[in-house]
């Protein structure tokens, strides 16, 4: 599953491909603070980025700039500035692809895919999650150790899945939840409780002890 953020000020446009996006079995993140882009990207990891050129505080190209210090991961332009000075622009400042608004949802997927190809090639066909003597198989969410299949229900494949995504980092319960709940699914706090209990047990049986650590009043953490 490709993970996505989306730097795009127009909450409307940002919900549409966000949607869209969810429907092709990608992980998106909009940009919360448009202050602190460099900080959100760093914490999500994205495998591709689209980033809007009008923005709050600083524009696009000094966010590319700014990601590109550090990163290289892969910057779709998305903006209906298209003139050829800001197209020659975004790919001067690193940019991997130009799209112009407005634009066809389905164009943009192919887009997408294209640069993720371009960028990570047989990367991508990777369909597992490791950390330690766990696996989380993307492919039927199970979760293995060492070679024993583990079969988890929808819920607790999530959560597994959220916090081995973040491994060495705690994961609050707010953005577990939150993970949970797009999946369409009413979760409270309790039902969330339960499935990690349940996912210990699971784990323990198979002779894992101590995967997922309770830091108390932050989260829950793994691969520490």
């Amino acid at each position: 599953m490709n993970k996505v953020f989306i730097v795009e000020d127009d909450a409307v446009i940002a919900r549409a491909v966000a949607a869209h996006l969810t429907t092709w079995q990608m992980q998106v993140q909009c940009a919360g603070n448009f202050e602190k882009i460099t900080e959100e990207v760093e914490d999500f990891q994205p495998d591709i980025i689209i980033m809007d050129i009008k923005l709050p505080y600083y524009n696009g190209f000094y966010w590319c700039a700014e990601i590109r210090k550090t990163s290289k991961v892969p910057i779709v332009f998305l903006s209906s500035a298209d003139d050829n000075m800001n197209i020659v622009m975004a790919m001067n400042m690193g940019g991997d692809d130009f799209i112009a608004k407005p634009f066809d949802l389905q164009v943009l997927t192919a887009k997408l895919q294209a640069v993720l190809r371009r960028s990570y090639g047989s990367k991508l066909t990777s369909h597992s999650i490791e950390c330690g003597e766990v696996v989380l198989n993307l492919n039927d969410t199970s979760v293995a150790v060492c070679g024993e299949k583990i079969d988890l229900t929808k819920n607790e494949f999530l959560i597994l899945k959220t916090l081995m995504e973040k491994q060495g980092k705690v994961v609050s319960r707010e953005e577990i939840m939150e993970r949970l709940w797009g999946n369409d699914e009413f979760v409270d706090d309790n039902t969330l409780t339960v499935n990690i209990t349940r996912i210990r047990k699971k784990l323990e049986a198979a002779g894992v002890d101590d995967f997922i650590t309770t830091k108390r009043g932050l989260g829950y953490l793994v691969g520490v």
